[in-house]
């Protein structure tokens, strides 16, 4: 194990960005960690970090060390799990991203129970509509929306989401109730503003059996989709938003959906973890809660499309290759 400790300096160094950071996470002094990391870097002659008088920031060679240790270190602590017998009992820490509403509003009932049914179970939940680095943040779990691209990451899919185009009765009984997507145009729409790049994200219909995007070029611009829909319960134009969303003021009347017909397929959302590793015990229950779980927030009538507008329902709970870290849309 006194092998290990120079890559567990290295690794906690990198991921908290400096060593006093590191330190406290370890319970260790920071000079303690700067010449285990050190003695790693002479042993292997290469620089893993670039040293300010501030922060450390990784090298092109300690990236890739980076990536490898956070596998190494994470099959090691799956092994020694599994040796104190805690795959009969899963326990430790339970790290997973998801996006801001979702989270709150799907993710965290379903995770309570969780909890009480794992005592030995911690949770380090993070809620956020950015794009993060599983590896190197040291995420156990990411929930992403959307049609994820091949790439090396293993995504389940355990549900999906409808977009819903949404307004209040107010609004509509001033401004008209649209009937096509052309009258849209005359209508002022409320957009969300993707996280990632800060462009508005385009709302999307289904026309004869094809989705099509259209990017309004007016209308009042959020990057929160819950104050996106008390934007359309103050009657400020039209959202779309995911169905969960909005589910209680759709079933009181508090807002109503519009074009119906022209409601897009339903996109799928996925549980991702990092390929190429041991899945820990306390991931598989996680992951097995999702598949038996009932998460859409409520059942939708099917929308009469026109055309045939394929819905993908909560789908195959296969595992596929996605994108690298950060390449799914959140919300």
């Amino acid at each position: 194990m006194h092998g290990l400790q120079p890559l567990l300096a290295f690794s906690e160094t990198a991921k908290h960005g400096g060593f006093a950071a590191a330190a406290r996470e370890l319970g260790t002094a920071p000079s303690t960690l700067a010449k285990a990391v050190a003695r790693l870097e002479a042993s292997l002659g290469l620089r893993l970090f670039h040293r300010t008088t501030r922060q450390v920031s990784l090298s092109a060679d300690g990236e890739r060390l980076f990536h490898r240790c956070q596998r190494v270190l994470a099959e090691l602590d799956e092994l020694q799990s599994e040796a104190a017998g805690a795959r009969a009992a899963p326990a430790g820490t339970l790290r997973i991203d998801m996006p801001l509403t979702y989270g709150r509003m799907v993710m965290m009932p379903l995770l309570a129970r969780l909890l009480a049914q794992h005592p030995g179970l911690q949770l380090d939940a993070r809620f956020s509509d950015a794009y993060v680095d599983l590896v190197k943040d040291g995420i156990d779990v990411a929930i992403r929306a959307g049609t994820l691209p091949d790439s090396t990451l293993v995504a389940r899919c355990f549900s999906s989401q409808e977009l819903l185009l949404i307004a209040a009765p107010q609004y509509l009984k001033r401004h008209g109730t649209p009937h096509t997507l052309q009258e849209l145009a005359a209508h002022r729409a409320i957009l969300f503003r993707m996280p990632s790049n800060g462009r508005d994200r385009p709302q999307q219909f289904s026309v004869k059996g094809r989705t099509l995007s259209l990017q309004p070029e007016h209308g009042l611009r959020l990057n929160d989709g819950e104050a996106m829909v008390q934007a359309a319960l103050h009657g400020l134009g039209l959202a779309q938003v995911p169905d969960y969303m909005a589910a209680a003021e759709l079933a009181s009347g508090r807002l109503v959906e519009v074009l119906p017909r022209n409601r897009p397929p339903a996109m799928p959302i996925h549980a991702v973890i990092p390929a190429n590793r041991m899945v820990p015990a306390r991931v598989r229950v996680l992951l097995d809660a999702l598949d038996q779980a009932t998460v859409p927030a409520r059942t939708l009538p099917g929308p009469v499309a026109v055309g045939t507008a394929g819905r993908s329902g909560r789908g195959s709970r296969a595992n596929k290759r996605i994108a690298s870290p950060g390449s799914a849309r959140r919300r």
